[in-house]
């Protein structure tokens, strides 16, 4: 397989990366974060569409969209995870492998982000290794899309 497409997908309040709460969510702002997977998707021969939105509908719609386009999508969906069902949906509708990345571990913080709608429909989650998360999680996508 030659070069895959894969969508990434920032959610609400990610824009404020680098400002906002940076004991839980680091000192990268999300544009620092976006070049490291940029690096990452050329060494791994991989091309990104990188979309972040406050807008659950935005998402949605990118979701919707990405079939036919994209072989697979990496997700931050930030406190969506918690609460979308929407994206959730969305997500088992185009049946495209999914990784759900989270900069903190969402296991070791308040209760109400214990749960993920999104896990249950992702091939996997990776959480809590700040912004290597995303790249791990690139990592294990483009290489479960090279291998089925």
């Amino acid at each position: 397989m030659g070069a895959v497409s894969v969508l990434v997908l920032h959610g609400p309040n990610l824009n404020l990366l680098g400002l906002r709460e940076p004991g839980i969510y680091g000192s990268l702002t999300l544009d620092e974060i976006n070049h490291l997977l940029e690096q990452e998707g050329q060494t791994l021969q991989a091309k990104l569409s990188i979309i972040q939105s406050n807008h659950e509908g935005v998402l949605v719609d990118a979701i919707q969209n990405a079939l036919g386009q994209h072989q697979g999508i990496l997700i931050n969906a930030g406190a969506y995870t918690h609460t979308s069902v929407a994206i959730r949906d969305a997500i088992a509708a185009v049946n495209l492998p999914t990784v759900e990345v989270h900069l903190s571990n969402i296991y070791r913080r308040e209760a109400f982000r214990h749960h993920s709608y999104i896990a249950p429909v992702a091939i996997g989650q990776i959480s809590g290794f700040g912004s290597q998360s995303y790249l791990l999680g690139l990592q294990a996508l483009i290489h479960y899309l090279k291998e089925n």
